[in-house]
């Protein structure tokens, strides 16, 4: 049986620790945590909203209310806490914390660094700024990466990436070569470097190249950043690809470029 901490049930009376926040704009999901939370309240309260998103391939935007009455997490309910994050990773679009405590704050802060999706923490008193904050998020992927020939993949960049976009390509890409050896090109359309959203994404753009680098011959950069431009000086030194990089108005010729099976 679960027990509240002080403050207003009676003892011997069953209560969810983990409690939904239902006052604010929908497609935001909200908990409040309070007393110290067991495997059984996130079974009850988190574990059926992702199942939902998993399933039917939802996103995920998350406001969690960490008060004074907090005092922590059972063993079992830590492995659930993971488990339940790792299932619905790939959906999150963000999560804002609003805590007075500080330790919860300081580790929310270190847990952006590796998070997937964006992280910010707000004082208790900031539910409206945490709300909007939330609301404004980009959604889903910044990249739209498509098969646009045999064996070449164009990937347009917009904002900043995320995991999700090197999640979408890896489909796209390992639908190509569990039939073909290699790729023959990937072109990279881009005003600008974008650079990461989080370091997780950055360290999912690693795996994604550590993984992949080898079955593409050729990749091509459509770009007017001066990072574009120095790239293939170094990206070859590293990489297996041939680089080589164009202006973002000489997408044509990137394409050609990359799509051609004799690297000329």
């Amino acid at each position: 049986m679960t027990r509240r901490p002080s403050g207003g049930v009676a003892v011997g009376q069953e209560v969810q620790l983990i409690e939904r926040i239902d006052d604010i704009p929908a497609g935001i999901f909200g908990v409040r945590a309070v007393g110290t939370l067991t495997a059984e309240d996130y079974a009850k309260v988190v574990a059926p909203v992702v199942d939902d998103v998993t399933r039917n391939r939802k996103r995920l935007r998350c406001l969690v209310e960490v008060g004074p009455d907090f005092t922590g997490v059972t063993p079992a309910a830590a492995w659930e806490d993971v488990r339940l994050g790792l299932r619905a990773m790939r959906a999150f679009d963000g999560c804002a914390v609003l805590t007075g405590n500080d330790r919860v704050a300081d580790a929310s802060r270190v847990a952006a660094f590796v998070m997937p999706c964006r992280v910010k923490v707000f004082g208790l008193d900031e539910r409206t700024a945490a709300v909007e904050w939330l609301t404004d998020l980009p959604s889903g992927a910044a990249i739209r990466p498509k098969l646009i020939g045999p064996g070449v993949v164009l990937v347009e960049v917009s904002e900043p990436l995320r995991t999700a976009d090197f999640v979408l390509l890896a489909e796209i890409v390992d639908g190509w070569l569990a039939e073909h050896p290699t790729l023959t090109g990937l072109v990279v359309h881009t005003r600008r470097v974008p650079g990461w959203a989080t370091l997780g994404s950055l360290l999912r753009h690693v795996g994604f190249v550590r993984g992949h680098h080898r079955r593409i011959d050729r990749l091509a950069l459509a770009s007017d950043s001066r990072a574009a431009s120095v790239a293939p000086r170094v990206i070859t030194r590293l990489i297996h690809p041939e680089v080589r990089a164009f202006g973002y108005d000489r997408l044509d010729d990137a394409i050609a470029w990359a799509g051609r099976r004799d690297g000329s």
